[in-house]
């Protein structure tokens, strides 16, 4: 069943960052600095260390531990419709408690309106709970904008259900033709023709789900064999064992077999795979974010900014993509269009420490730069913007104190300097 998994866990993924888009609203780059020491700042960030927590378990699949999360986030501000009731919903669902991610979508859907990413859960639980008419409903309207490819499935399935089988057989090719690999489809698509009389081609479609389900077994099997291989103390045999993976047609192969050997730190291994598969599928976010991660292991940023300019066009609001683009860009010396796009990753998902920092030394080395050719108003901008992205680092004030002096602005210039020893004070009072 790896392809059907392969499709759902990035789609997933991708709704998850989506969230993140439209769910967190970080302390905006430029504004004062007094609202981060006040008592609502304070419960805004204990909010975001909880969503945090929260959209980290859920990617990694740990629902208990997103559950707990995204609760605390509620009870602390119980309007977090997108922030934390969605993917609290969501983490119900996915670990099977139905009735409870039921009330939480409806709440949702009360507060927030007929989300497509909304409408697509809430369908299917109309599906597992018989309501044709209901799962017809929501998945039309989640069809619009489909937030997981498999939207059309669930939709001709429950035509099916209903006994609608020309509806049912629209949305069933469609799903055949978006997930051309996927042998649920065509199990759905062989009842279908057996119900309209069409034994030829029911037997047809029969016949390739058959043959997709055992080439999905024969995947996975190959899969865990190259993960063996590679995690044995004989890692160098691995290749004759991983390889049998590589299909130059199969970009989901390809981004597995490469993804196995990046886990494994063989980047140099990976590039074949990965470059390969970028080629079959060159507006994959998942595929390119692959390739330009391993290129990105290998110092290969010159090529990795080639793998994510596209895709970074095409899908601006994922926070990995603009994090690892942003990093890409730092490498080869592009700071101003790294600040960009770091800014803009850390806008999305301010929770990422890594970004964050990076953001932070690339706004610091601007300044710097700035300072050094008199731009003043250019580098108190970067530096009063680093002093909210860390309010309590001493340097962004140092260097604002120099900007200052050197403006001709000596009153501004001591407030700085103030703000820079009372930090630095402070620093050295928690250091051990």
């Amino acid at each position: 069943m790896y392809t059907s998994q392969v499709i759902r866990g990035w789609a997933r993924f991708l709704l998850i960052c989506a969230l993140s888009a439209i769910a967190f609203t970080p302390l905006a780059l430029g504004q004062s600095q007094s609202s981060a020491e006040t008592p609502q700042a304070v419960v805004q960030s204990g909010i975001e260390a909880h969503l945090g927590a929260g959209y980290a378990a859920l990617k990694s699949d740990r629902y208990p531990e997103a559950v707990r999360e995204f609760r605390a986030a509620l009870a602390l501000d119980p309007k977090l419709a997108m922030r934390a009731r969605f993917p609290l919903a969501l983490s119900l669902f996915e670990s099977q408690q139905l009735s409870e991610a039921r009330k939480e979508f409806d709440t949702v859907r009360a507060e927030a309106g007929d989300l497509p990413n909304v409408m697509y859960y809430l369908g299917r639980l109309d599906l597992l709970a018989e309501n044709y008419d209901g799962a017809i409903h929501d998945l039309t309207l989640a069809s619009a904008k489909r937030p997981f490819p498999d939207t059309a499935y669930y939709l001709g399935s429950a035509y099916l259900k209903k006994g609608d089988l020309p509806a049912a057989e629209k949305w069933l090719q469609a799903a055949a033709g978006l997930n051309p690999q996927d042998f649920h489809v065509r199990e759905r698509l062989a009842a279908l023709y057996r119900q309209e009389g069409k034994a030829s081609e029911a037997e047809a479609a029969a016949t390739q789900a058959e043959a997709l389900r055992r080439r999905d077994a024969e995947v996975s099997q190959k899969r865990v064999a190259c993960a063996q291989a590679l995690q044995s103390s004989s890692a160098g045999a691995a290749p004759a064992v991983c390889d049998q993976l590589y299909d130059p047609d199969d970009s989901d192969k390809l981004t597995m077999l490469g993804t196995l050997y990046g886990q494994h730190g063989d980047y140099e291994a990976a590039l074949k795979p990965l470059r390969r598969a970028a080629q079959l599928d060159p507006n994959s976010p998942q595929t390119h974010y692959n390739l330009a991660l391993d290129c990105f292991r290998l110092g290969r940023y010159a090529e990795a900014r080639d793998a994510l300019a596209n895709v970074v066009k095409l899908w601006p609001d994922l926070a990995p993509l603009n994090a690892l683009y942003g990093g890409v860009l730092y490498r080869l010396g592009d700071k101003a269009a790294a600040y960009d796009a770091l800014r803009h990753a850390y806008q999305l998902h301010p929770q990422d420490a890594s970004s964050a920092t990076l953001l932070y030394d690339t706004g610091l080395s601007l300044a710097e730069e700035s300072l050094a050719g008199k731009q003043y108003a250019v580098s108190a901008k970067y530096l009063n913007e680093m002093a909210q992205l860390f309010p309590q680092t001493p340097e962004p004030h140092r260097l604002l104190a120099e900007v200052y002096r050197a403006a001709g602005q000596p009153s501004q210039a001591a407030q700085e300097q103030k703000q820079f020893e009372n930090r630095q004070a402070q620093a050295g009072m928690k250091s051990p």
